[in-house]
């Protein structure tokens, strides 16, 4: 199971928009999606009620049952657990960050976020977890350079997932009735963006999981090439035991004399 989670320090950056509609664009794809609801708002929770499928789980769970409930899904065979954790600090980041295999780190393109971005990002990086920036609810394109000048400003703090975010009617409209872009519009371009998403998010993922096993395959080539460097190499020869010098004989004079004649 692989476990991602929306944070920021920042609130009003549409972590929960984000973590529903990614979640259906996982389920059509053919993942077996749960959203864990975290933030004390339940916003997710409450779309679920509207929404009245089973197709999608969803749960608020405190803090400190994050970790037995990721546990208990992965025994479920969920294949995807999304997190949408609360904007505050705290022990309810640091159990989002233990468990999260990526963290995604929303903003919308103004200054303000981009500095609390910079800030979550510090507090991911310290835990050790893999992370992305996403840059959403973009303006619309007359707008353009603001929304470019803030995707330079988190590439340049790290990975950026595409594609960009628009803000667009039909988020708000598909939350209003517990569906997702692709469900209300699977046509639009909104739901375009939010498949496009999925994608990226799930190269990703699987950049994360491949990098440990190729970590420890060259740690264990290091490893066989000092054991080796080590051993003697086999088949060579071992060195010959030095030679003693023979001793002098005793009486050598002795020897050389003529034997007595008996008398």
């Amino acid at each position: 199971m692989r476990t991602i989670a929306f944070v920021t320090q920042k609130g009003g950056a549409g972590k929960s928009t984000l973590a529903s509609n990614l979640a259906v664009a996982a389920m059509l794809a053919g993942e077996r999606v749960f959203i864990i609801d975290l933030d004390c708002t339940q916003s997710i929770a409450t779309w679920h009620k509207v929404r009245g499928r089973a197709d999608i789980g969803v749960e608020h769970v405190p803090v400190a049952k994050l970790a037995k409930t990721i546990e208990a899904l992965e025994r479920k065979g969920v294949t995807l657990a999304i997190i949408d954790a609360p904007g505050s600090q705290g022990e309810e980041l640091d159990a989002t960050f233990a468990a999260a295999d990526l963290c995604i780190i929303p903003a919308r393109p103004n200054a303000f976020d981009l500095w609390a971005s910079a800030l979550t990002r510090g507090k991911v990086k310290a835990s050790g977890k893999d992370y992305a920036f996403l840059l959403n609810q973009c303006p619309p394109a007359q707008q353009s350079q603001r929304v470019e000048q803030g995707a330079k400003t988190l590439e340049a703090m790290g990975a950026l997932l595409t594609p960009l975010i628009s803000a667009r009617v039909d988020y708000q409209e598909a939350a209003r009735h517990g569906l997702a872009v692709a469900e209300l519009h699977p046509n639009g371009v909104a739901a375009q963006e939010i498949r496009d998403l999925w994608a990226s998010v799930k190269r990703r993922l699987k950049r994360i999981a491949v990098a440990p096993a190729k970590a420890e395959a060259k740690s264990e080539t290091k490893l066989a090439a000092k054991a080796e460097q080590k051993a003697p190499a086999k088949g060579a020869a071992k060195p010959a035991a030095p030679i003693a010098k023979a001793e002098p004989a005793k009486n050598a004079s002795a020897a050389h004399k003529p034997a007595r004649k008996a008398a």
